[in-house]
């Protein structure tokens, strides 16, 4: 148990908290002081107001963010104390870096989703699959391997998000399918970003290292399929046997189900995607400014449906008030739409999980886990710490530490963290995001129900990675 706390604290490490000794200005050593263990007592009552959201019905974004301005204002005067303030400054700035780009390209992908949506993208699909008869169970089955096999192109957080509409159109009518889909979304979309370079920003890291190299992630291919069908086997028999019923087929002004230019944005966005992951592995930028070159590609898209909206409204003669006008576009509008809580949630996170690794908790968790219990303890370990936190700082410390381990081993910590935060929705950003886009049907304790059978994936996928490549 000591040990596993020790890992726990792998969370608090963030790019700021190895980087320190080349900053200008001593940086204090506060593990052990009075502001260290507050801030964690911070940190943890923040969480907890987070896991009971759907009791107090309070936004998770609040607790998180107040959290990270307590836990800097908590360092602040440690330093002054000491009459240091330089690397204090430093420490925020490299961290609302961080943030940055995590929020813009989360911003990206919500506004492409909210974009389809209104265009009746989904709502086309939707009817496409209800008339062809599927059941809930196939469905199920269908948005699950959908997520598996796009989220290696894809990241899994897009993924997802792609999913969870389509699901929440398809069983808007069922909150238990959307619960237990959105469920198996998550763990499908994590599980394909995990033999995949481009699947997840901890196997980026990785491959970017160059402790596995391109192909050899190919490796987790079995394992990752594992990891996705031993919980889906499972939750399959508690879906409802019926099928969806056929609602009244939405039709806009052209008569269509889809608005004009809604596979023009779908293709918009592929092509956003395609940008993103060349702009970082031709020209080693990072992805996030690819995703906003995409949003120029929509924005021009937008204005060209601006202009055909008003010949449409020259043209029309006295179109009835039913009669929508089928061009109408406003870019701003799909991002005044995106899911604020969840992006200022990750606001919070990010500096208070920054705060803790500017505190100094590396070495202690270093120490503890990869010299006391060695790696392939420790690597399950870090799943187990991924399911708590995000896995990027997690990732970024085992990468930073740089333990000495094989091929085999250095797969399954890839395995393990990309994985692992399936057990609980707020282990990863896909269970996240989920969470605020089927807000009331998608719940940390909706999820947490079904984490046994997660778990037995997770540990069935190590067992099978041993058998094929521990060698």
């Amino acid at each position: 148990m000591k040990a596993f706390i020790s890992l726990l604290m792998l969370m608090m490490l963030t790019p700021v908290a190895l980087a320190s000794g080349s900053n200008t200005g001593e940086i204090l050593d506060l593990t052990h002081h009075w502001a260290g263990y507050t801030a964690i007592a911070v940190f943890v009552i923040a969480y907890a107001f987070v896991i009971f959201e759907e009791q107090l019905h309070l936004p998770k974004s609040k607790p998180v963010m107040v959290s990270a301005g307590l836990i800097w204002i908590l360092i602040a005067v440690a330093y002054a104390s000491n009459h240091l303030t330089g690397p204090i400054k430093e420490g925020i700035q490299h961290n609302f870096l961080e943030y940055a780009e995590l929020f813009f390209f989360l911003l990206v992908a919500m506004t492409y989703i909210n974009a389809m949506m209104e265009r009746g993208v989904f709502e086309a699909l939707r009817n496409w699959l209800v008339e062809r008869g599927f059941s809930y169970r196939q469905l199920f089955w269908m948005t699950g391997w959908l997520a598996f096999f796009i989220s290696p192109v894809a990241d899994n957080l897009t993924t997802a998000l792609i999913m969870c509409a389509v699901v929440l159109t398809v069983g808007k009518n069922e909150p238990k399918f959307v619960s237990i889909a959105c469920v198996n979304i998550v763990v499908a979309a994590n599980a394909g970003g995990a033999f995949s370079p481009f699947g997840d920003i901890t196997t980026l890291m990785v491959w970017q290292k160059g402790m596995v190299h391109f192909g050899e992630f190919f490796n987790l291919f079995v394992p990752s399929v594992v990891n996705f069908l031993v919980p889906a086997v499972v939750m399959h028999f508690a879906l409802p046997k019926s099928t969806p019923e056929k609602a009244a087929t939405l039709k806009y002004a052209s008569g269509r189900v889809m608005k004009h230019g809604g596979m023009a944005i779908v293709g918009l966005f592929l092509l956003t995607i395609i940008t993103a992951v060349s702009f970082h592995n031709f020209f080693h930028i990072p992805p996030v400014y690819g995703m906003m070159f995409g949003l120029g590609y929509l924005k021009l898209f937008g204005y060209y449906l601006s202009r055909r909206s008003h010949s449409w409204q020259r043209n029309a003669e006295n179109p009835p008030s039913d009669n929508a006008d089928p061009y109408e576009f406003d870019v701003f509008a799909k991002v005044a739409r995106s899911e604020w809580d969840t992006l200022f949630f990750f606001y919070g996170v990010i500096m208070s999980v920054g705060g803790l690794g500017f505190i100094g908790y590396l070495a202690l968790a270093s120490e503890a886990v990869y010299v006391g219990l060695g790696p392939t303890t420790a690597n399950i370990l870090v799943g187990f710490a991924s399911a708590i936190v995000d896995n990027i700082p997690v990732m970024f410390a085992v990468l930073t530490m740089e333990p000495a381990m094989d091929l085999s081993q250095w797969l399954l910590v890839t395995l393990t963290a990309g994985v692992g935060g399936s057990m609980l929705s707020i282990g990863s950003a896909a269970g996240v995001a989920l969470m605020g886009q089927a807000r009331g049907k998608y719940t940390f304790f909706g999820h947490l129900k079904w984490t046994p059978v997660i778990m037995l994936g997770y540990f069935a996928s190590i067992g099978v990675h041993f058998l094929i490549n521990g060698a």
